[in-house]
C-alpha cells in the first residue's frame, strides 16, 4: 500500500491524468447541448454544426498543417473516415436535439458507456457480470426515455439522438485502427478538419449558405462550442482513453448527460418527468456499474478498446 505522501507510480500518474482529461472531455460535450439549444434559436441545426465545425478547423488548423508528418494523416483512408464519421453523428445528433429537449437529448448519450461495453465484448474483451449489468441497467434507462420522452420531445427527435449514438459508437471504433500519431493532437486535429470539409457541402445542399447575421450570444456559444465542446473534448478524450479501459473511459461520458440535463432543467425550463428521472437514474447508475465491474476484474482480462492501434 502506498503511503501517504509518497509520489504516484508513473502508471498511477499517467492514469489520473487520463482521467482528468476524461472529465475534461465530458464537461466539454456537456456544453454542447445548452449552447446548441441557445443557437437553434437563431439558425437551423445543419448550419450550427457547419459554424461549429469551421471554427473548430482554424483552431485545429496549427496542429493540422505544421508538420509534414501530421499532414500526411490526410491520406489514412482510417483517420479520414474517422472524420466523415464525426461530422455526420454530430448533424445527426443536433438535427435530433431540435425536435427534442436538452434533458431528453443529454440523458441519452448516457447509454453511450453501455454501447462500448457491449462492443468490447464483441471484439474480445472480457467484460464481468457486474458490468454486464450496468449495461442492462443503462440500456433500460435509455428505453425508459425514449419510450416516455417529455412533452418537448417527437418520436423523431429521440430516434435521431439514439442513431447519432450509434455514430459515434462507429467513431469510436474506427479510431482504433488508426496509424500511430506523432503526437496527441495530430488525429484530432486532422479528423475535425475532415469533418468540417465534409459537413460544408451536406450543410450547403440542405438549407444553402449559413445565416452569418447571429448575435452576440449565439457567436458566443458558436464559438464555445468549436474550441470547447470540440476541439478541446475531443482531443481530451483520445488522449485519456488510450490510457485506461474501455468501461472506465466510457463512464466519463455521463458527465456530458448530467450537465446537460442540470442546464435543461435550470436554464431552459425543461420538465424532469418521472420517466426521465427513473431513467435517468437508471443510466447513470449502469455506467457505474460498468467501471465498478472493471476494477473487479483480474489483471489483463480487460483492455482497452477505443484507443487508436497502429
Amino acid at each position: 500500500m502506498r503511503s501517504r505522501g509518497e509520489p504516484l507510480p508513473a502508471g498511477g500518474r499517467m492514469k489520473t491524468l487520463a482521467f482528468v482529461a476524461l472529465a475534461l472531455a465530458g464537461i466539454s460535450w456537456g456544453l454542447g447541448f445548452p449552447t446548441g439549444k441557445l443557437i437553434l434559436r437563431e439558425t437551423d441545426a445543419a448550419h450550427m454544426v457547419l459554424l461549429r465545425f469551421l471554427v473548430a478547423a482554424v483552431a485545429a488548423a496549427p496542429f493540422a498543417l505544421r508538420r509534414p508528418e501530421v499532414r500526411a494523416l490526410f491520406r489514412s483512408p482510417i483517420v479520414l473516415l474517422a472524420g466523415a464519421l464525426y461530422g455526420v453523428a454530430f448533424l445527426v445528433q443536433f438535427e435530433g436535439l431540435a425536435h427534442v429537449s436538452v434533458t431528453v437529448a443529454a440523458l441519452l448519450v448516457g447509454a453511450m458507456p453501455a454501447l462500448i461495453a457491449v462492443s468490447a465484448r464483441v471484439l474480445g474483451e472480457k467484460v464481468s457480470r457486474l458490468s454486464w449489468a450496468g449495461v442492462a441497467a443503462a440500456t433500460l434507462g435509455a428505453a425508459l426515455i425514449a419510450g416516455k420522452p417529455d412533452g418537448a420531445s417527437s418520436p423523431l427527435g429521440v430516434a435521431l439522438s439514439i442513431a447519432a449514438l450509434f455514430l459515434f459508437l462507429t467513431w469510436l471504433l474506427v479510431l482504433r485502427r488508426a496509424p500511430p500519431a506523432p503526437n496527441p493532437m495530430a488525429i484530432p486535429a486532422v479528423s475535425i478538419i475532415v469533418a468540417a470539409l465534409v459537413v460544408l457541402p451536406i450543410a450547403l445542399i440542405m438549407h444553402g449558405p449559413p445565416k452569418l447575421a447571429l448575435s452576440a450570444p449565439a457567436w458566443t456559444a458558436i464559438v464555445a462550442q468549436g474550441v470547447l465542446a470540440t476541439l478541446l473534448a475531443t482531443a481530451a478524450w483520445q488522449y485519456g482513453a488510450a490510457q485506461v479501459g474501455a468501461a472506465s473511459a466510457g463512464v466519463f461520458i455521463n458527465i456530458e448527460p448530467l450537465m446537460g440535463a442540470a442546464c435543461g432543467v435550470l436554464l431552459f425550463g425543461d420538465h424532469l418527468t418521472a420517466a426521465l428521472f427513473a431513467g435517468g437514474l437508471l443510466i447513470i447508475g449502469g455506467s457505474f456499474a460498468v467501471v465498478m465491474g472493471e476494477r473487479q476484474a483480474k489483471p489483463g482480462e480487460i483492455q482497452a478498446t477505443v484507443a487508436p492501434t497502429p
